[in-house]
């Protein structure tokens, strides 16, 4: 067996020692997939999704969102396509892909299956989206670059990883399902502002459950499928970064995933947290300049949107909707009617956005020209460290907006004390 193959297959199946921020981690995690996957099942994706996959009928064996229930890959499919619709789910910016709605899927319906407890179900979560970002790490940016999702690629493995934890595959089975998910691992960046791009998480989790069933079941695959001579990685522009090894086992990269607290593009994100600490309420604001890296210039600063989901993408008008007040972390803040609001319109043409190299991916900075001619400067960096007990409020906050505050109590409840993976499947539709 190949170095990564064999050392992936060992962490997956072998037993591991966690720590505490990667344990609280994983479950907040958990509660924002649920919250984001239940407020997104009325997109129009979501409802073909579910459409297409309870035609094809089968035996039930899984909740999806929205109700009702499916075979494991036909809920995997669904449940990660509906709980990436809404682009409101984690993101890990070591390799920028989304490991939540890739992992989660996968092994909540291998769990909900094999009558497993919640806490077997967290532990295989957490082990498939460390995998998962390992991974992208050992395919490098390049990767990304040439137009692969991270999310549907990298997240296949960790989808894979999880969910043959908890089918108990051995280690030499293990490398099996790992190989074969290498030949069922996809997903393009072409596909980003379409319906594609919540498919290509449904992808990955839908990969991970079907190479693991057929590996369950006796087939056999190529070990060396994912670093070997015309492996995923030589095919797929990998850089094979052996040291995205370094720890796995003993440190948690998991522990860095970002949780999004606003309703819009990441990369607006920096700069709403940055203004958190300004006082820019609208009738002193004179100028905004905001600085980004420049990759986002093309992203995600239009200058004037007309639309809800144009503001989504529109560093003048997200500020201008918080300096007036508006709660950027509810969906329904962003719409027709506020992009049209004069006061509005008035504050985002005060928003100056420049690129700046020395900025990463993740730190914007804000300038702020009040009128009475005082000036305020603030950085912000999405890596900085939130405390666990910040991140836990934040998190449970944002879920409590979503969906209610008493559902959302009732998943963290279920999440902190145990259960059955089956109850908290159940919760992936009201009522």
């Amino acid at each position: 067996m190949p170095d990564l193959t064999r050392a992936l297959a060992d962490f997956a199946t072998g037993s591991i020692t966690t720590t505490p921020a990667a344990r609280l981690v994983t479950s907040l995690s958990a509660l924002d997939w649920i919250a984001v996957g239940r407020a997104g099942v009325e997109e129009p994706v979501s409802r073909i999704l579910r459409e297409m996959v309870l035609d094809e009928g089968g035996t039930g064996r899984a909740h999806l969102f929205g109700g009702g229930a499916a075979p494991l890959r036909g809920a995997a499919l669904v449940n990660g396509t509906v709980s990436h619709a809404l682009d409101y789910d984690d993101t890990h910016f070591a390799h920028i892909g989304h490991p939540s709605v890739a992992v989660f899927p996968a092994v909540l319906a291998m769990a909900e299956a094999r009558d497993a407890a919640i806490v077997e179900l967290l532990e295989a979560a957490l082990v498939g989206m460390e995998l998962s970002v390992r991974v992208g790490l050992w395919l490098g940016r390049g990767h990304y670059q040439a137009g692969f999702h991270q999310t549907a690629t990298a997240g296949a493995f960790g989808a894979a990883a999880a969910a043959g934890r908890m089918a108990g595959l051995t280690p030499e089975r293990m490398a099996l399902a790992l190989g074969l998910t290498a030949t069922r691992a996809a997903g393009l960046k072409a596909q980003f502002g379409t319906m594609g791009k919540p498919y290509n998480a449904g992808l990955a989790a839908a990969a991970g459950i079907e190479a693991v069933e057929l590996v369950r079941r006796g087939f056999v695959a190529n070990p060396l499928a994912m670093e070997g001579e015309y492996g995923f990685g030589a095919t797929h522009h990998g850089a094979g970064e052996m040291s995205a090894l370094e720890g796995l086992g003993e440190s948690w990269l998991f522990e860095q995933v970002s949780h999004k607290f606003h309703a819009c593009c990441h990369g607006l994100h920096a700069a709403l947290e940055a203004a958190r600490s300004l006082d820019i309420a609208a009738p002193e604001v004179a100028t905004l300049t905001v600085r980004t890296h420049p990759r986002w210039l093309s992203v995600c600063n239009q200058q004037a949107p007309t639309t809800g989901l144009g503001a989504k993408f529109s560093y003048g008008t997200v500020l201008a909707m918080r300096a007036l007040g508006h709660d950027t972390a509810r969906l329904d803040s962003y719409s027709d009617a506020i992009c049209a609001d004069p006061r509005l319109i008035q504050l985002r043409d005060r928003v100056e956005v420049s690129g700046d190299e020395s900025l990463s991916e993740t730190q914007a900075h804000l300038s702020l020209l009040r009128r009475d001619g005082q000036r305020q400067e603030v950085s912000h960096d999405l890596m900085a460290p939130l405390t666990l007990s910040e991140r836990e409020e934040r998190v449970r906050a944002k879920a409590a907006k979503l969906i209610g505050g008493g559902a959302a109590d009732e998943i963290w409840a279920l999440l902190r004390t145990g259960g059955g993976a089956a109850d908290l499947a159940s919760r992936l539709t009201a009522g």
